[in-house]
């Protein structure tokens, strides 16, 4: 059940943030939800929290407090923000630390890692060996999340547009249904 809750919580903090599907945009309470999200470990929401201090999304910019909260998404297991994590130290000029996070975020599947990886090893920042090792075990971890019904969902909703078809309301009055039942335990 806290698993549920805390997905629902995240999805609901960006319904708050972007004042969208009839919620009032507050970004006080979309950082409190992914908070909570993030306690309850659903990693994804520490990353959103990183990304909004990252970008200034209703905080005030701040590159150290994004990090952290990077780092606790990474640390449990969200591949966005490590490879956040390995634009964050790309860009402080630590290319080998960079290429470590790429890789990890690499061959747990995410393509713009794979991306950041052939950057790098055209730039002589990464091996020809770390190359081939990140598309390699990118290829395997994509063909590992190959199924029948994934795909069918996709053809169906396109990626994540199911967003966008309606369906986010019914979603989101299940969960703010599961969050008030969450709080009530």
């Amino acid at each position: 059940m806290q698993a549920v809750a805390a997905i629902a919580m995240h999805i609901i903090g960006y319904l708050y943030r972007d004042g969208e599907m009839g919620f009032p945009q507050d970004f006080d309470k979309a950082m409190e939800l992914w908070l909570r999200a993030g306690e309850l470990g659903y990693a994804a929401s520490y990353g959103s929290i990183g990304n909004a201090y990252k970008f200034g999304e209703g905080v005030e910019r701040d590159t150290k407090k994004a990090k952290h909260y990077w780092e606790l998404a990474a640390k449990r297991g969200d591949v966005e923000a490590r490879h956040n994590l390995g634009v964050n130290e790309g860009n402080a000029g630590n290319i080998d630390r960079a290429v470590k996070h790429f890789m990890i975020s690499a061959i747990a599947g995410l393509d713009e890692s794979v991306k950041e990886i052939q950057k790098c090893f055209m730039k002589g920042y990464a091996t020809k060996n770390d190359f081939e090792n990140a598309l390699r075990s990118h290829k395997e971890s994509k063909d590992e999340m190959r199924s029948d019904q994934r795909e069918a969902a996709d053809a169906f909703y396109g990626h994540n547009e199911w967003i966008w078809h309606g369906e986010l309301s019914e979603a989101a009055e299940r969960a703010n249904y599961i969050i008030f039942s969450a709080n009530m335990e």
